[in-house]
């Protein structure tokens, strides 16, 4: 993982009002919850008293209750009850406190920092400027036994898509890879397709590419954007569940009729259709090893593999400096 990150882990949804939900997320035990203002929180699924998983109490005002011995934590991990000691008891309860995360809500998608508490940046990743209020979007998830980089690579990948996809997507047979044409700016990577059907012609380099109408966004650590047109568009955000595993969040977007009735159920089909593109990535992805990515695995990278060398190069890059603490 890379530190000093906020990474997209959960869909605002996911978190109720008056419920605590138990999720792992880069490798941690986690519990979220909602306090009294609505605000989300998040707290290490573990009481500091005895181990019982707090996931498993309720929410009682602005803090989490402990279903083994009532002890109670608030959304800074602060112990701020203990049952046995009464409430007329004035020990001092911080030795009890639990671990909190710091979480934002935003894009109707829950972040978490997952870094050093003095790192932490305001500025959340999503495509701002790209998707408004005027998209209509549905949104399933999906969970792959694949490290998180493998996943990404993946929606970076052009070389695959006539050949995974040769069905779907991909139909048209168009095997040979032009560039592709690899941008970075601003903190975003951008990259589109240039296949043809190959007839004997030479691939054309990088530089004589250019980015199409119908291209990809990547912004670090987690979250992916196709521009299908510019009245749909796809997001991707994956989160890590350990070094193993990932949950794919997959959001349709789309502006096709502005009539909201008829755009909800072209949103809630789309989903699915974009569900069915995904198994077929699924299927192979799950295969391959090691399960993480690296820059320097020992891989024999194609011409074609542009993006994501630029990918691994950045992320290097930004995991060196979040545990270097530049």
């Amino acid at each position: 993982m890379i530190w000093n990150q906020w990474y997209a882990v959960l869909p605002s949804t996911a978190i109720k009002s008056g419920k605590i939900l138990a999720a792992k997320r880069m490798g941690l035990e986690l519990a979220f919850f909602r306090n009294g203002k609505g605000n989300a929180a998040c707290v290490e699924d573990k009481c500091s008293h005895r181990g019982a998983a707090l996931s498993g109490g309720k929410v009682k005002g602005d803090c989490v209750m402990c279903p083994f011995h009532g002890l109670e934590f608030d959304n800074n991990g602060a112990c701020r009850y203990v049952p046995s000691y009464g409430k007329s008891s004035v020990k001092d309860l911080s030795r009890y406190n639990v671990k909190r995360y710091i979480v934002r809500e935003e894009n109707s998608i829950i972040y978490l920092w997952y870094g050093d508490e003095d790192k932490v940046t305001d500025k959340l990743p999503f495509f701002h400027g790209f998707v408004d209020r005027s998209y209509v979007f549905s949104e399933v998830e999906d969970l792959w036994n694949s490290h998180y980089s493998r996943c990404i690579e993946n929606q970076l990948d052009v070389v695959h898509v006539p050949i995974v996809h040769h069905n779907t997507i991909g139909r048209g047979n168009k095997t040979l890879i032009n560039g592709p044409k690899v941008i970075f700016e601003n903190g975003m990577l951008t990259t589109s397709a240039n296949n043809e059907v190959d007839t004997g012609q030479k691939p054309k380099p990088a530089d004589e590419c250019v980015i199409k109408d119908t291209y990809l966004n990547f912004i670090f650590p987690n979250i992916w954007m196709n521009h299908i047109s510019k009245k749909i568009k796809v997001i991707i955000y994956f989160a890590p569940v350990d070094e193993e595993n990932t949950i794919l969040y997959i959001r349709f977007y789309h502006r096709i009729t502005g009539n909201g009735i008829a755009d909800r159920a072209i949103a809630f089909a789309g989903k699915y259709a974009n569900l069915i593109i995904e198994r077929q990535d699924k299927r192979v992805v799950v295969t391959q090893k090691p399960k993480s990515s690296s820059l320097k695995g020992g891989e024999k990278l194609l011409t074609g593999d542009g993006p994501i060398i630029a990918y691994r190069r950045m992320r290097e890059e930004l995991k060196g400096l979040g545990n270097t603490g530049k």
